[in-house]
């Protein structure tokens, strides 16, 4: 069939995207699903900075590559041997399938799957294959989702399936800035009662940890940002404690749990000195790849302190998205606030500048 998507036609355009435009939309042939795959009318996505970091070349992969990672739709035709959802259900995607059988499948969220990394690297579904074309050319796939589109072909080992009670918008958010930030809080950090917990950066997925730790009615949570419009924002949801990196550091914050979700190394030195003795440090944040971080490995032994990186969360999606949906159902996760900005399809390169220049939460994608 044919549909509408923005296609990376060359990483590391100069900015800004709006005229350099790295990303056309542009019509393509979709095959239909293979075994355990689906055919999904994408509802809505959003723009993350995973996407950001393929368009500016800090995750160098294949190009041309129909880009988007977040989203949610509805499944319109299911491949054969394929079971566990049905056509007209509303769908999250993932950006890490699991098989189910590897080792890192069976480290309970803390590894990403072996064969679903080796995938997304390569730009094909979990099963190796391509249903992207153009011109009689193959286009390559997006984190096993290339969600930026009308419509995608996806492994259903990178769905869940949500109740149509469930906004698009927020069942969209659950697939990677729920799933990541929150599942670092969840099930990286643990917070017990009477913790102080920060969160370092407060983007999409930081501002998603937030939320989440706010839900901890016992603990106490303390939001570092260097942007005033984003600490307002943190104070608007709930924060008591909102503060710069130089005000926490001068202050002599110190806390059991810290979850830096910047991705940037000046983020990541600043939640290492914000941790107490025997306190984690849990970082999510993806800088370029050569960054370097330089840590005191006397202070880590000498005051039992750790620095742990969790990968999507360390989350299993099909365990953690219907845990977040459950607390969005109790009024206790309004994800729906994370939305700051609402664009066709076809502004995509300006949503990558508006999300570059740190001016967005979360921008959210519609394929009208």
């Amino acid at each position: 069939m044919q549909i509408t998507g923005a296609v990376l036609e060359e990483i590391g355009r100069r900015r800004r995207y709006a005229e350099s435009t790295p990303l056309s939309v542009d019509l393509l042939e979709l095959d239909p699903p293979g075994p355990g795959e689906a055919l999904v009318e994408i509802e809505c996505a959003g723009v993350c900075h995973s996407d950001l970091s393929v368009v500016d070349g800090n995750r160098p992969r294949p190009v041309p590559m129909l880009l988007g990672h977040e989203a949610a739709g509805r499944i319109v035709e299911l491949g054969d041997d394929t079971t566990g959802f049905s056509v007209g259900e509303r769908v999250v995607m993932t950006f890490m399938p699991r098989c189910g059988d590897c080792e890192g499948c069976a480290s309970n969220g803390i590894r990403p799957c072996v064969p679903g990394s080796a995938a997304n690297a390569a730009g094909t579904l979990l099963s190796g294959a391509r249903r992207l074309h153009r011109d009689g050319t193959d286009v390559h796939h997006h984190l096993g989702a290339s969600a930026f589109a009308t419509h995608a072909v996806v492994d259903t080992r990178s769905l869940v399936g949500v109740g149509d009670d469930v906004p698009a918008e927020v069942a969209a958010l659950m697939g990677c800035a729920v799933l990541t930030g929150g599942g670092a809080v969840v099930n990286a950090a643990r917070p017990q009662a009477g913790d102080t917990l920060v969160v370092v950066g407060l983007g999409g997925v930081g501002m998603a940890a937030l939320l989440v730790a706010l839900a901890h009615d016992d603990v106490t949570v303390i939001a570092v940002d260097t942007s005033p419009d984003k600490r307002d924002t943190a104070r608007s949801l709930g924060a008591e404690h909102v503060l710069s990196p130089d005000e926490a550091v001068e202050q002599g914050v110190k806390a059991r749990l810290v979850v830096e979700a910047a991705g940037s190394v000046p983020a990541l030195a600043t939640s290492v000195a914000l941790t107490g003795p025997g306190g984690t440090t849990i970082t999510v944040g993806l800088p370029a790849p050569d960054a370097r971080l330089e840590v005191s490995p006397a202070a880590l032994v000498g005051e039992g302190r750790s620095l742990v990186g969790s990968y999507l969360g360390s989350a299993v999606p099909a365990r953690d998205i219907p845990r977040f949906v459950g607390m969005w159902r109790e009024g206790r996760l309004p994800v729906e606030r994370l939305v700051t900005d609402r664009l066709p399809l076809g502004r995509i390169n300006e949503a990558m500048d508006a999300l570059a220049d740190g001016a967005a939460l979360r921008q959210i994608l519609t394929m009208d």
